[in-house]
C-alpha cells in the first residue's frame, strides 16, 4: 500500500517560509565569508588601522568635522583647557569655509588628518573619482594647514579594497576607530561618556565628532578626558599612537 503525504495550505505556507529563511541564511553566510574583515597584517596590501597592539596606556581621541558653524570651537576650547592634543579629520569643503578654525587647530598643536572633500560613500565611486576627491582634499588642506596630511578617515567610515589602495598610492594611511562614542546620535551626555569609558583600552582610537550634528560632545568631553587620565591613560595623537607599535588593521576583501 502506498501512502501519500498531504500537506494543508497552512502547513505548506509554514514550510515555504522556513525553506526561504534557511536559503537566506545560507546566502548571507556565504556573503559574509566573502566580505568579512579580519584583523591581519600578514600581507603587504593596504589596511585600515583601528587600534594598536600595546600594553601602554595610551589612547588617541579623534574628531571628524564635515559641516556646521557652532560645535568645533567649544571642543577646541576644552582640548586647550585640558592640554590635550587630538587628531582632527577635516573635510576640505568645511575647511575652505572656516580657514580661521583650521589655523587655530594647527596652532593649538592638533594633528590634522583628511576627511576627504565631498562627504559621501567613496566605495561607490569610480577609481578616478576616488582619486579626485582625495587629491582635492589634499591640495586644500595642505594649502590651509601648511603641511600635507598623511592620515585620512574616509567619510562615513566607508571604504573598500580599491579605496585603500588608492589612498595608499597617494601617501595616506586610512584610520578607523575601535571605540565609537556614538555622539552623533545625541543619546545624552552620560551615554556618550559610558560609550567611551566602558570600551576604552590601551592602543584605542576613539571616534567623536565636532560637526553641528553632535550637540552633546562638548558636554561629555571634559568628563571623558578627566576619567581616562584618572585611569592612567595618556592622550596622544594617532601618529604618536601608531609610531613604533604593532597596528591592528582590518583586511578588506
Amino acid at each position: 500500500m502506498k501512502y501519500m503525504l498531504v500537506i494543508g495550505p497552512q502547513r505548506l505556507k509554514q514550510a515555504m517560509i522556513i525553506g526561504t529563511s534557511l536559503l537566506l541564511a545560507i546566502l548571507l553566510g556565504y556573503a559574509e565569508r566573502e566580505t568579512i574583515t579580519a584583523f591581519s597584517t600578514s600581507d603587504t596590501a593596504p589596511h585600515a588601522i583601528y587600534k594598536v597592539d600595546t600594553k601602554e596606556k595610551k589612547i588617541a581621541l579623534t574628531f571628524d568635522i564635515s559641516w556646521g558653524e557652532t560645535r568645533a570651537e567649544p571642543i577646541l576650547n576644552i582640548l586647550k583647557e585640558k592640554n590635550v592634543k587630538a587628531t582632527i579629520f577635516l573635510s576640505s569643503a568645511w575647511s575652505q569655509r572656516h580657514p580661521e578654525l583650521v589655523k587655530r587647530i594647527k596652532e593649538d598643536g592638533h594633528e590634522i588628518g583628511s576627511h576627504g572633500h565631498k562627504h559621501d560613500f567613496y566605495s561607490k565611486y569610480s577609481d578616478e573619482e576616488i582619486r579626485r576627491q582625495i587629491r582635492l582634499a589634499d591640495s586644500i588642506l595642505t594649502d590651509l594647514a601648511g603641511k600635507k596630511p598623511t592620515l585620512i578617515r574616509m567619510p562615513n567610515g566607508d571604504f573598500d579594497k580599491r579605496v585603500l589602495k588608492i589612498a595608499d598610492s597617494l601617501g595616506y594611511s586610512v584610520i578607523q576607530w575601535d571605540t565609537d562614542s556614538q555622539d552623533w546620535t545625541n543619546p545624552g551626555k552620560d551615554v556618550i561618556i559610558d560609550n567611551v569609558l566602558s570600551k576604552a583600552h590601551p592602543g584605542d582610537i576613539v571616534l567623536m565628532h565636532a560637526s553641528d550634528s553632535s550637540k552633546e560632545t562638548h558636554l561629555a568631553l571634559p568628563v571623558i578626558i578627566d576619567k581616562l587620565r584618572a585611569q592612567g591613560y595618556a592622550l596622544v595623537t594617532v601618529s604618536e599612537l601608531i609610531t613604533g607599535t604593532d597596528v591592528k588593521s582590518e583586511e578588506v576583501h
